[in-house]
């Protein structure tokens, strides 16, 4: 491993939650909350997990929400489904696979009606960006979350937090 991979690694926390209001945005946002993300700009990332990076579980974002100032920016790789109607489950999920050698790593992301498609889908992604890539991680992992329409709508939330930047100041 090089200097500079050693250097660009990053402490990647991933969550999952649920939320629910009266529109998808608000069921959104409630996700966010509970995902302990909320207060954030989200930059969605292509998936690429750096060199010497570090993935972590947080099992309860609400109570161990990423640290921050409201408004700044948080890079991540997103998933997020939403149910609509009475009845209707929505899953949403990340897969990952990770070099152990060199930290690196690869994640995907998915949403599905069912939990079943979702772990199809995911799988699927995995081995084919790593047969693309000629192979050589590790195992996959797979994280998601599930919400189910009462009464109104919801969204089911995973995102893999990996890095809180501020704002420049103005001149």
């Amino acid at each position: 491993m090089s200097t500079r991979s050693r250097r660009l690694g990053v402490d990647i926390s991933i969550r999952t939650a649920s939320g629910a209001g009266r529109t998808t945005l608000s069921a959104f946002d409630h996700a966010l909350l509970n995902a302990g993300v909320a207060n954030f700009n989200l930059l969605a990332l292509s998936s690429v997990i750096p060199p010497g990076s570090t993935v972590t579980h947080v099992a309860d974002g609400s109570e161990q929400p990423v640290e921050g100032d409201h408004g700044d920016r948080l890079y991540c790789v997103l998933s997020t489904a939403y149910a609509v109607e009475p009845g209707q489950v929505a899953w949403a999920g990340l897969g990952w696979t990770v070099d152990e050698e060199t930290g690196g790593g690869l994640f995907v992301e998915h949403a599905a009606r069912t939990e079943e498609d979702l772990h199809r889908a995911l799988s699927d992604s995995l081995g084919d960006v790593v047969a693309h890539r000629g192979g050589g991680y590790g195992e996959f992992r797979t994280l998601t979350a599930s919400a189910s329409y009462v009464d109104r709508p919801v969204c089911a939330l995973a995102v893999a937090a990996y890095e809180v930047s501020g704002w420049t100041p103005r001149a």
